[in-house]
């Protein structure tokens, strides 16, 4: 195994036998500072996914006002969040000071990833993923001492992000020609779940070789994205072809996961995406994601308009735990967990 010096995060997962094994992960954030210029083995992945489908395109989104988020601040809600994105540029030493990690395969605390073996390739990312909602001190130890007031920043703005998510819940459930309250009843106020993921692209010395982040859904009900920095690094798959969202620095990123799909009977779909690398550039994303309670019981819209069948009830725990066991897969393998057989 090459070595990259003593800057690693540490990750946990399940082999093929039920044990837990734990794997040294190099931090890609001191490989780049390092200027190296080629990518490690273990990075490398692109190559097969670039022979299944065709060149990347551009597509324009519909978009939504970042006016309508009501944080009471002096300056944007993006320029508080751009402020703290600024974990990043302490020391790797401060950083592992700063922040914990619950060590299990969960994908909690800061360095994590979805690694189900030693040798399956990594993706070029260092990234940080907090509960916001609801409040549990258990979840402290995850929270970054610095920049200062990172948590109180991060919980204000998941909590307004909350306005918007449930906004678009309703909205989504008129225009399926379905009772407003259809999606959002099954989010419950005090107990539906905002979590908070951030994540940093360093350079990259081999974009073509390399990604940001492999290609998957979400197993989330929604997700709200915003970046910083180098602009249209996510990449949505339609038709068999990777499209680039034009998606400006200012301007908020809706995206809908499994969850939403199942509720809506397979009327709307969860999209299959992926980060990609840029070899001068450097970007910053933050991401909310809406759940409903973990022990809710969520179940298909039924109306005249659905397709009766397509999904059945399933309990998000279950969903969830299931996603983290089968990912990554090369197709939105997870969701047929909740298929009707």
């Amino acid at each position: 195994m090459e070595n990259h010096g003593d800057f690693f995060h540490e990750a946990k997962y399940t082999d093929q036998n039920g044990l837990l094994q734990t794997t040294k992960i190099p931090v890609v954030q001191e490989l780049a500072r390092k200027g190296i210029t080629y990518l490690p083995e273990r990075f490398i992945s692109l190559p097969t996914d670039q022979q299944k489908f065709s060149a990347t395109t551009h597509v324009n989104l519909p978009t939504i006002d970042l006016l309508k988020l009501r944080i009471e601040s002096d300056s944007s809600p993006n320029e508080e969040l751009a402020k703290l994105v600024g974990f990043f540029g302490l020391s790797f030493e401060e950083k592992k000071s700063s922040v914990g990690s619950y060590m299990s395969v969960d994908n909690m605390g800061y360095g994590r990833n979805f690694v189900r073996s030693e040798y399956q390739p990594l993706d070029w990312i260092d990234r940080m993923t907090m509960v916001a909602f609801p409040a549990d001190d258990g979840n402290l130890h995850v929270w970054p001492k610095k920049p200062h007031k990172f948590r109180e920043v991060m919980v204000k703005y998941a909590e307004e992000t909350r306005n918007i998510f449930n906004d678009l819940l309703q909205a989504m459930a008129e225009a399926l020609s379905a009772d407003k309250n259809a999606f959002l009843k099954m989010f419950e106020p005090k107990r539906s779940e905002l979590k908070i993921r951030t994540n940093y692209y360093p350079p990259c010395p081999r974009p073509d070789l390399a990604v940001g982040l492999t290609p998957h859904s979400d197993a989330s009900g929604l997700s709200l994205l915003i970046q910083f920095g180098a602009e249209n690094g996510l990449q949505v798959l339609k038709d068999e072809k990777w499209m680039s969202p034009l998606w400006p620095a200012d301007m908020l990123l809706v995206n809908l996961g499994d969850l939403m799909e199942i509720m809506s009977n397979g009327r709307l779909t969860s999209s299959w995406h992926r980060a990609i690398t840029s070899t001068n550039c450097e970007r910053f994303s933050v991401a909310v994601f809406y759940n409903p309670p973990p022990d809710a019981e969520i179940e298909p819209m039924q109306d005249e308009n659905s397709s009766n069948g397509v999904y059945r009830k399933v309990n998000v725990r279950d969903y969830v735990e299931h996603y983290y066991k089968v990912s990554p897969t090369v197709g939105k393998e997870a969701i047929m967990y909740a298929k009707v057989v």
